[in-house]
């Protein structure tokens, strides 16, 4: 069967439309950093403020979308065949983490075009696969690095997955036994271990206001 060509379809309504009409820029705010850093929990403080503002965000968080877009071989034969939960489902190999990353990506830059702050909240351990996100989203992408020690990230453990890594029993996990590497020139960087939550979700509408997304 020879491959079906795909065209771009121009919007009716234009990027910049919505965005006037949203009161904000469109732009993906991509949270990064090790299993218990924060992120996901200053990710939606953020969501939060953004709302207060009357702005227009959305938050893709790490272990939601494992739950139904991008997920697990297992989870899928429970509502799929055992070969579509093959051919589909992620597990967390260094392969199925890039697919991970770069469907994440594709719907980040969505949200984006359609004048939303996309903020992203995962582990994303590879800075290939974070390039690339940022090399798809047309300079629309603000890397936000939530530098919180592993040690504290070890005495938050609050899935128990540090402890569980130690013992032996996941392997691969980003920190122990699997690299994490950081982001050279994030836009970005904030700490968890230092200041609060609240705190650091100020810090990051102050960016968004410096940088005019809103």
């Amino acid at each position: 069967m020879s491959e079906v060509e795909v065209f771009w379809h121009e919007h009716a309504v234009s990027r910049a439309e919505k965005e006037k009409l949203n009161g904000n820029k469109g732009c993906v705010l991509w949270f990064t950093g090790l299993s218990g850093s924060g992120k996901s929990t200053v990710a939606n403080v953020v969501d939060h403020k953004l709302h207060e503002l009357g702005k227009h965000s959305f938050v893709l968080d790490g272990d939601n979308v494992r739950h139904n877009l991008n997920a697990s071989p297992k989870m899928l034969a429970e509502k799929h065949s055992e070969e579509f939960a093959k051919r589909f489902g992620l597990g967390f190999s260094a392969q199925d983490r890039e697919e991970n990353i770069r469907r994440i990506g594709a719907v980040a830059k969505l949200f984006a075009d359609s004048g939303t702050i996309a903020i992203t909240a995962f582990i994303s351990p590879y800075r290939v696969d974070r390039d690339s996100v940022r090399a798809m989203t047309d300079g629309d992408f603000f890397e936000i690095y939530v530098a919180t020690p592993i040690e504290v990230c070890e005495q938050r453990d609050p899935k128990g997955l540090y402890k569980k890594a130690r013992a032996g029993e996941i392997k691969g996990f980003t920190g122990i036994d699997d690299p994490y590497e950081a982001p050279l020139n994030p836009e970005l960087t904030i700490d968890a271990s230092k200041v609060t939550a609240n705190e650091l979700g100020d810090q990051v509408i102050a960016f968004l206001q410096e940088k005019g997304i809103i």
